[in-house]
């Protein structure tokens, strides 16, 4: 199985540059930071080339993908770049994979079928089964990550999800859902920040809203830009051991690691962030 042995990694997203993803990930590694997560928005990423660039720059830091996008990637192009990494840098490679979102895929359909076939795929390319993880909200997904993979990504959920999460995979099985923080004791100037990406795209997205709505939260909450105990929820604040405690709370609902994904200003602040989280954190 790939290196996922640090309770908290860091979650890229791909609003910022590439040159500044790599910055970033380079300080996690540094820093002592288990994994960090590549978000990949909608972009083909199957030659993996910016995973090989972090890869060579770090040492010991795990590279997930999060997430590889079945219908924009091949399988037997995944598969290949997989191999021509695993070879060099072995565990510290994890492909988290998935099927998006219907509003933003071409000819989304049947995504149950999808995953299978590719996961089938992958399986005639050679790639292990503990090497993947699958991004995964519902339960039949969470199912097959625990029978197909290494276990289970859910972006944007709150606690109560992972410990209902942790119910379907099982023992034994990852489960390493995304969060995110603003390191900021103001509540308004620290939702100003986290409410847009909460807001766009994912309270216009199907399948966030349907597991939002499962998991505690009403329509009230969800509608136009969330309300502000969606967004505190969803996007933690204030000062770095009030994070940590809310991150903890994963933990405590069965987590095996959590993605954090650090929310500011400008590049500059997200990494100075980043790094007095970790003083907290590791």
């Amino acid at each position: 199985m790939a290196n996922v042995s640090s309770t908290f990694g860091v979650f890229l997203a791909p609003h910022r540059d590439d040159v500044t993803r790599k910055e970033q990930a380079v300080a996690a590694d540094g820093l002592g930071y288990g994994v960090v997560w590549l978000g990949t928005g909608r972009n083909s990423v199957g030659d993996l080339a910016l995973v090989e660039d972090i890869l060579a720059a770090t040492e010991r830091i795990t590279v997930a993908t999060a997430i590889v996008n079945m219908w924009v990637d091949e399988p037997e192009t995944l598969a290949a770049s997989y191999h021509r990494l695993a070879d060099r840098y072995g565990q510290r490679l994890l492909l988290g994979i998935g099927v998006g979102h219907p509003e933003s895929v071409t000819g989304y359909r049947s995504p149950y079928a999808k995953i299978v076939g590719y996961l089938d795929r992958l399986d005639a390319a050679g790639v292990p089964v503990d090497a993947r993880i699958l991004a995964a909200l519902g339960d039949r997904v969470l199912e097959l990550a625990a029978e197909r993979t290494a276990g289970a990504h859910p972006y944007l959920v709150p606690p109560t999800h992972t410990r209902h999460a942790r119910a379907i995979l099982g023992a034994g099985k990852l489960l390493a859902p995304e969060h995110k923080v603003v390191v900021d004791e103001d509540p308004v100037a620290a939702r100003a920040i986290g409410r847009p990406y909460v807001q766009t795209p994912y309270l216009g997205l199907s399948n966030y809203v349907k597991n939002l709505l499962r998991h505690g939260y009403t329509e009230a909450d969800v509608d136009g830009g969330g309300s502000d105990r969606l967004i505190d929820d969803l996007v933690l604040h204030g000062t770095p051991e009030t994070i940590a405690k809310g991150l903890l709370s994963h933990v405590d609902a069965g987590a095996d690691h959590v993605a954090v994904q650090v929310l500011g200003p400008s590049p500059a602040v997200e990494l100075a962030n980043q790094r007095r989280l970790a003083e907290v954190l590791l």
